[in-house]
């Protein structure tokens, strides 16, 4: 955990030379950040060049593992934009001071985040404290961290007793399926691979139920989207475009498009997408999203990090982090 920090502050200390590197608004080209594995609508978008079309420039795609990676990326200027960062590793940057921004909501995805306990321990959500004293694989800083520090609390498990191990969702999947950790938790491929190894605790439902949301954003740094505006604009246009498109038709072509770009096979995509949810533009404006309730829950999540000893300190208030403009802009395009 000591370890997570220091790469926070790292992060953090970058940040000056990254905003310096970002603050031209007439690119040539962007660069954003995406994940493989994760099979999104926007995704089909990507691969017939929409992006490039709306924005005028070319756009350059780069694949991650986590939303901390991203982070640092967008810190020292080599990415200009992430669409689907977690919630909270995107909590952990500004709260560390990088100046980014939320501007819009990727995919709401209950399901498809979660931890898995190794099958021959048999351990269930009904006696969820034999954890105590296992070893275990979280991405630090993601919303896999935020969703088993929630759940440890939930089953009364100290984090203490536990060798917790930083690792992405596929190098988790192994060492879970190798017993080299006791219990791992992930999301995407990662986790899908996970359950071929044990069981998880808790349903998407019951996660919920529990006040535990699972959400990923498109962030970029505030300078970015202050000198382009119109370029944020038409890029959460042509996603929300997407999103509309699969929402009415789900047709099998573009389920097929989005499976290619995102690495996966066909059936696997599909299972994936039927746990993702897609806010419309007006959806997301409303006050159960980025028009207010998400604000305050990154301050839950960034306090439930400081308690935990991930990051030092919260800020008093994430408003600040939210940036409806572009969202605003799009929707009359």
């Amino acid at each position: 955990m000591k370890k997570f920090t220091l790469a926070t502050m790292t992060a953090a200390a970058a940040l000056m030379s990254g905003q310096a590197a970002m603050a031209d608004a007439h690119l040539d080209e962007i660069t954003v950040g995406y994940f493989l594995e994760w099979p999104m609508p926007m995704l089909a978008a990507k691969a017939d060049g929409s992006y490039d079309e709306a924005l005028g420039v070319p756009v350059k795609w780069v694949s991650f593992e986590t939303g901390t990676a991203m982070s640092a990326a967008m810190a020292s200027g080599d990415v200009q934009m992430s669409v689907s960062q977690g919630v909270p590793p995107f909590v952990v940057a500004v709260s560390a001071g990088q100046n980014l921004q939320i501007i819009d909501v990727a995919v709401s995805y209950s399901e498809n985040d979660n931890c898995v306990v190794r099958s021959d321990l048999q351990i269930t959500k009904d006696n969820a404290g034999d954890l105590a004293g296992k070893k275990v694989a979280v991405p630090l800083g993601t919303a896999a961290h935020y969703g088993f520090l929630r759940q440890m609390d939930y089953f009364g498990v100290d984090i203490s007793t536990l060798d917790i191990v930083d690792m992405d969702p596929p190098t988790g999947s192994a060492a879970l399926a190798q017993g080299d950790v006791d219990f791992a938790c992930g999301y995407g491929g990662g986790l899908s691979r996970m359950k071929e190894s044990g069981n998880v605790l808790l349903t998407g439902a019951e996660k919920e139920e529990l006040g535990i949301l699972v959400f990923d954003v498109t962030s970029a740094p505030a300078e970015f989207i202050a000198e382009n505006p119109e370029m944020a604009a038409k890029f959460v246009k042509v996603t929300a475009d997407a999103n509309a498109e699969w929402a009415a038709n789900q047709s099998e072509e573009m389920l097929m498009v989005i499976a290619k770009e995102s690495g996966q096979e066909l059936e696997t995509a599909r299972s994936d997408l039927t746990g993702f949810t897609f806010p419309t533009i007006e959806q997301q404006l409303s006050e159960a999203w980025l028009g207010g309730n998400a604000a305050t829950f990154m301050k839950g999540v960034a306090d439930v990090f400081v308690e935990a000893g991930s990051i030092p300190a919260a800020l008093d208030s994430y408003e600040d982090t939210v940036n409806t403009g572009p969202l605003t802009d799009a929707s009359s395009m």
